[in-house]
């Protein structure tokens, strides 16, 4: 089952009891993505180790 067959049978079965369907899949991949970037950048700082600064084109890179 692949996550559109589990996100079609999550949103029939929310449907059958009348609550709110979950979101579709990849919705929230960058998101994730961000998190855990933002994770390995402080456990860097709480290691010691330097982070580098931002790029002059506004997105930081680890």
């Amino acid at each position: 089952m692949n996550a559109l067959h589990q996100h079609l049978l999550d949103s029939y079965r929310s449907a059958q009891h009348g609550t709110p369907p979950p979101p579709r899949p990849g919705i929230h991949d960058w998101r994730v993505l961000r998190s855990v970037r933002d994770h390995r950048r402080l456990m860097k700082v709480l290691r010691g180790v330097p982070v580098r600064a931002a790029r002059p084109g506004g997105r930081a890179r680890s």
